[in-house]
């Protein structure tokens, strides 16, 4: 198999500069905010991080691809990096804590584009996470300063702990009725949110998430941190990986069932 510490240190590189220029904007008073054409804002914060670490991608991995929420792809070949500058700009913006940058690393193989690198990192939670194929998931404050992490063993629905992002996707996609008959079998939900759910299924203290719609870029870093922390990471389609256009994210033990109420409409 092969060995992606290197790419993984450099991850965490980048994952530093775009902390200390997300960090220095939050809360700001004069922060500039847009609205894209699909009505989510957009800060400058969010344009300066992905510019940062484009730039320092393209110096030290010239020949790999950059794929960014904000700029679109760059570039071709076997390997890219996803990278999505703020995932959360509506909590950024509002100065709710609850946001990151998620970077990853894609290699191309069977079934397309796989993730072997992910790093998930919340400067303002004070948290980072991150995995590499084969090597395990952590969270710490730097690699040589980890606990691994594992998913929980909670076999019951009813034991569950069930976190989302809103109800409107789930109405708009006409999988809501679905979604709260889930909501009934469970022992607890919580609207937590964007990235961090599936970091709390990496971690063991939720059982299973899900969002209805999300982008490449909201997925693939937490998708190999779920995985290599033994969870199971597919679309509502029950298709494995990130490509699905929304997610759902277990222990493993809960999966099938999870799916068998959000799938449906």
């Amino acid at each position: 198999m092969p060995d992606y510490h290197d790419d993984l240190r450099l991850a965490h590189v980048l994952a530093d500069a775009a902390d200390a220029a997300t960090m220095a904007r939050f809360k700001a008073l004069d922060l500039k905010v847009e609205t894209k054409p699909d009505m989510t804002p957009v800060s400058e914060a969010d344009k300066a991080a992905e510019e940062l670490i484009r730039g320092n991608l393209q110096r030290a991995r010239p020949r790999d691809a950059i794929l960014g929420e904000e700029y679109g792809v760059e570039g071709t070949g076997p390997r890219r990096w996803v990278i999505d500058p703020i995932d959360g700009t509506k909590n950024y913006v509002r100065g709710v804590p609850v946001w990151a940058t998620l970077i990853s690393l894609m290699e191309a193989g069977e079934g397309g584009f796989q993730p072997v690198v992910g790093v998930v990192s919340a400067p303002a939670l004070g948290r980072r996470w991150w995995a590499a194929k084969g090597a395990g998931a952590y969270t710490g404050r730097s690699l040589t300063s980890a606990s691994r992490l594992h998913v929980s063993q909670v076999s019951r629905m009813a034991d569950a702990s069930f976190a989302y992002s809103s109800l409107s996707g789930w109405e708009e996609q006409g999988r809501l009725d679905g979604f709260m008959d889930l909501t009934r079998k469970v022992w607890r939900t919580r609207g937590y949110g964007d990235f961090w759910p599936y970091m709390m299924v990496a971690e063991g203290s939720v059982d299973i998430c899900a969002e209805p719609e999300l982008s490449l870029w909201d997925m693939a870093a937490t998708a190999i941190v779920v995985t290599e922390a033994g969870g199971t990471f597919t679309g509502l389609d029950g298709a494995p990986g990130p490509h699905s256009g929304n997610a759902a994210a277990s222990n493993g033990l809960l999966h099938d069932e999870m799916l068998s109420h959000l799938d449906a409409r």
